[in-house]
């Protein structure tokens, strides 16, 4: 018995120590890798700034993924106004002789894309060259690609351009076949977010709205690419429908590239482009180094503060994604730093909570009284995405700008005949007349669904209201235009429900400008965390499941189970877009 007793506790011992070094292991590693992010970078002589597979462009700083169970992952974070800076500095940057694009998939959203065009637009004005080089490209890497003075493509390569689509599922059929009820009350025709639940085909108005809206979006993309290369625009059109891309001769034939070349074949191209010998080596620098050669310089003085706000928008307290009690302080802060004499919010987001997008609605107010406040639309601004905006001076859109969506729904799932089917039945004791009004087994009671009705039509008159006050328009034209519809930023701007079309940078010079500085720095919040404090923040966490999960089937679909699942999510009255596009 004694010498059981030593032999548990050795194994005891062991794994405690076994425990131990790995920590310890664990928190050096971190050091190492944090010491080596932050280690000043120097920009050389006949360099080539290189946009390639390892940048990660975000819109906010809550977007970084630098979390405990991505470790491995070598993406580089960096922001869009980051990018934009950078492109803009190597312009002027006589170490910098061109710039090289070689991103097959680049994780950029698509009014991303469009300002970092135009930014290496404005680039080619100073005489340097913008090459770019391809294997199996990606259709929104194209449209960055297709900007570059010339393009060359792998022997064996393609390009997947190939136009917008959207293919929407349904489950009413499967929900019917179950016995799984659904209760939806939603305001607006266009409001389609619901659809899946109480239809098996798209709606006229559904099928509408997608179309004007892919239409929109791909003309402006399309034109833009066509222009680029050179091909007429019927040509162009030729080309997308017979997927000519997909063929590296038929590209070349076409004109969608200048040259088939290996990459060895590329650098060298870029080598004799710098008037080096075939020994020189060739000098490439990345987004993300290139920015760290300079984002050390003096940020005092008077500010413009940029305060990102991305994702769904929510209840709580958490980091990522938009949650009302931490932009709450965000603005709080921003409204009391003296130092910050404007705001530009930056909104790239679907919608989320009513309730939620009320609150932060109410603080930017606040925060518009006392300081300019202009916001700048990314990919998304849409139902709660664009309610919050409602407090602003001045708006600007993305011509791509998913924009509007003013409408409001609330889904309740109930599972009684599934329940019934399976011999699972329930009884209730209650002390009021309406303490069930809702149950997971029985659904909505008919007081219930009137109640429910009710709010949502509040709701929806809430929304109307502030975007009246905004807009200066009346409720009638702006339910007209309401509905849950979804507009393209161009179209946003010709039927009043932004002010201007322009880029970040563009609404950062306004706020300036209206703020009287002549001369100031640009500051992002919320600020970035550290990798030391993300990871921890994710030690703390209970929900380490949930973010396995989520790396295991990914953000999307995690997103999805996750409207099932959670039953405060369920509970909430939402403005939420119906859908996301992106140009793959």
């Amino acid at each position: 018995m004694k010498s059981f007793f030593k032999n548990v506790l050795a194994n005891i011992v062991a794994i405690v120590i076994l425990c131990a070094v790995f920590f310890v292991f664990f928190i050096m590693m971190l050091v190492f890798s944090t010491m080596g992010n932050d280690k000043s970078v120097s920009v050389k002589k006949n360099s080539v700034l290189t946009i390639n597979l390892n940048t990660n462009i975000i819109d906010s700083p809550t977007q970084e993924e630098n979390d405990i169970f991505n470790i491995g992952n070598q993406n580089k974070n960096v922001l869009i106004y980051e990018v934009l800076e950078a492109i803009n500095k190597a312009k002027t940057d006589d170490n910098i002789k061109g710039i090289s694009i070689e991103a097959d998939n680049i994780n950029a959203g698509l009014t991303q894309i469009d300002d970092i065009r135009n930014a290496l637009e404005d680039f080619k004005k100073s005489g340097k060259f913008v090459y770019a080089y391809g294997n199996g490209v990606s259709q929104s890497s194209y449209y960055l690609g297709s900007v570059a003075e010339k393009y060359f493509l792998h022997p064996a390569g393609m390009i997947e351009l190939k136009g917008l689509a959207t293919e929407v599922t349904f489950f009413k059929d499967f929900a019917d076949k179950y016995g799984i009820g659904i209760e939806v009350i939603r305001h607006g025709k266009f409001k389609s977010a619901v659809e899946p639940f109480l239809r098996n085909e798209i709606s006229p108005e559904n099928k509408e709205q997608l179309s004007t809206l892919l239409n929109d979006i791909w003309k402006n993309t399309s034109m833009k690419m066509a222009a680029s290369r050179k091909i007429d625009s019927a040509q162009f059109r030729t080309v997308v429908d017979s997927l000519y891309g997909m063929i590296p001769e038929q590209s070349l034939q076409y004109k969608l590239v200048d040259k088939l070349a290996q990459k060895s074949e590329y650098d060298d191209l870029l080598k004799t482009k710098l008037a080096l010998k075939e020994k020189d080596k060739l000098n490439k620098i990345s987004l993300s180094n290139y920015i760290k050669s300079f984002s050390g310089d003096d940020k005092s003085g008077d500010k413009v503060a940029i305060l990102y706000a991305s994702g769904s928008i929510y209840n709580g307290d958490k980091y990522n994604d938009i949650f009302s009690d931490k932009y709450v302080k965000y603005i709080k802060d921003l409204q009391e730093n003296d130092k910050v004499k404007a705001v530009v919010f930056r909104i790239n987001s679907p919608g989320g909570s009513a309730n939620a997008s009320d609150e932060i609605l109410f603080e930017l107010q606040k925060l518009k009284k006392k300081k300019p406040l202009i916001v700048s639309f990314g990919d998304y601004a849409a139902s709660g995405g664009y309610y919050i905006a409602m407090a602003a001076d001045k708006i600007y859109s993305e011509p791509n700008t998913l924009t509007g969506s003013i409408g409001v729904f609330g889904v309740m799932p109930y599972f009684k005949d599934i329940a019934n089917k399976n011999g699972v039945r329930s009884d209730i004791v209650a002390t009021n007349a309406n303490s069930a009004y809702y149950s997971s087994l029985n659904g909505l009671t008919p007081y219930g669904v009137t109640q429910i009705t009710r709010s949502v039509e509040g709701t929806y008159k809430r929304f109307v209201h502030f975007v009246t006050q905004n807009r200066k328009q009346t409720f009638e034209q702006i339910d007209n235009i309401g509905g849950g519809r979804v507009w393209s930023g161009v179209r946003a701007k010709e039927i009043g429900l932004v002010d201007e079309l322009g880029t970040l940078n563009d609404a950062v010079k306004y706020a300036a400008q209206k703020a009287g500085l002549k001369s100031y720095n640009v500051s992002s919040y919320p600020k970035r965390m550290s990798k030391f404090e993300q990871i921890f923040k994710d030690l703390d966490q209970d929900d380490i499941s949930a973010k396995l999960i989520k790396n295991k089937i990914g953000k999307a679909n995690y997103e999805i189970l996750e409207q099932i699942t959670d039953e405060k999510l369920k509970s909430e009255v939402k403005m939420e877009m119906p859908y996301q596009i992106k140009i793959d």
